[in-house]
């Protein structure tokens, strides 16, 4: 078979700087989203392995970006075999501080995932040998933290999760299969800076006595991607929070983010 061929949102950074760093090191093509051309640039840059990767930023909320993107893969891979839709925006505050309009910029996040999935599949379809789509959540829609209030966005990540399991099984016969990740609190760019008195307070929260990474979520992707016989899943990634960690806050302050990818 070719070499496969990995589009992934949000990549210009983090977790999904992460992912795509990982799939390049497993020697697949891959396709960089993210809203701003330059920091895709660099991102590129860092990755240092041109004949492997293309990119298109664009804003993966609007549906001509989603055809966008499948369209560029196609014309410089041939192909399309792994969606990873990591893109997102996320600030923590309490419930009656958000506005419906900060709801709708959340929902359009979900809008995104269904309409790239849709142009995804389509492609996946048309080449007849199925493909894996790999979905960022968050254990927040499972399991609430205390100094974490996040009703806004985990509304839309609540509705990744349904996607994700109602598609598994809608898609299974054409081997398309749909998993998730559900991460814990992974201190990236998006939760701009934290002091160390904060870091150490993330610490305490989880069982495993420490705060997730980027690296941790990507090899939680690359096993999802690769598992022919795994679909339908939300695997938490998390510490151990989803398995009975109270996921108390100890810290001073709640924890803050507020940026997109």
């Amino acid at each position: 078979m070719s070499t496969k061929t990995a589009v992934i949102t949000g990549a210009g950074s983090g977790i999904g700087y992460a992912v795509a760093a990982a799939f390049v090191r497993e020697g697949a093509n891959v396709v960089l989203n993210g809203r701003t051309e330059d920091k895709l640039t660099r991102a590129a840059a860092q990755l240092d392995r041109p004949g492997q990767l293309a990119i298109v930023s664009g804003d993966v909320t609007r549906p001509e970006t989603a055809e966008r993107i499948v369209a560029a893969a196609v014309g410089r891979f041939g192909r399309v075999d792994i969606l990873v839709n990591n893109a997102g925006t996320f600030a923590a505050k309490p419930f009656t501080d958000y506005s419906v309009e900060e709801l709708d910029t959340y929902l359009g996040y979900l809008r995104g995932t269904y309409a790239l999935s849709q142009a995804a599949v389509r492609q996946m379809r048309r080449q007849g040998d199925g493909g894996a789509i790999v979905n960022i959540g968050t254990i927040l829609a499972s399991n609430g933290v205390h100094g974490v209030p996040s009703s806004a966005p985990i509304a839309a990540k609540g509705g990744i999760t349904a996607l994700t399991k109602n598609l598994s099984v809608e898609l299974a016969a054409d081997n398309i299969r749909i998993n998730a990740v559900a991460p814990g609190i992974v201190p990236t760019p998006l939760y701009g800076d934290l002091s160390d008195e904060q870091l150490e307070s993330l610490n305490d929260m989880q069982p495993l006595g420490r705060y997730g990474t980027p690296q941790d979520i990507a090899d939680a992707v690359l096993y999802l991607a690769g598992a022919t016989w795994v679909t339908g899943v939300v695997l938490p990634v998390d510490g151990g929070v989803a398995a009975g960690g109270d996921g108390t806050y100890h810290g001073t302050k709640q924890v803050s983010a507020s940026a997109a990818v």
